[in-house]
């Protein structure tokens, strides 16, 4: 998948992947799947998609709602925090990202 975003390409065959996630099967309309990756300049992007009931849902007119895949662009704080609630790894965040010991 590729995709530009303000300028920048983001593409999924050249990029570094960190994590995946995913929820339930095609046919719930709850279901997603999203995979955080690093391009080789540093930047974090997620590459997913997921049913009209995820956070994919996009409007289509007359009150619908469809599905739709996508990237999107994340700061790397937005990226950290993508890793924590999808429950990473912690060997695979601290690989990628500056972390402390608590």
């Amino acid at each position: 998948m590729r995709q530009v975003i303000e300028g920048l390409i983001y593409d999924t065959e050249k990029a570094e992947k960190i994590g995946y996630s995913s929820y339930s099967n095609s046919g719930d309309f709850r279901h997603y799947e999203e995979t955080l990756y690093k391009t080789k300049n540093g930047n974090f992007f997620i590459a997913g998609g997921g049913g009209p009931m995820s956070s994919w849902g996009k409007p289509a007119g007359n009150n619908e709602i469809h599905g739709s895949t996508g990237i999107i662009a994340l700061s790397e704080e937005e990226a950290i925090q993508w890793c924590e609630e999808h429950e990473i790894d912690a060997d695979d965040i601290e690989e990628h990202f500056e972390v402390k010991e608590a």
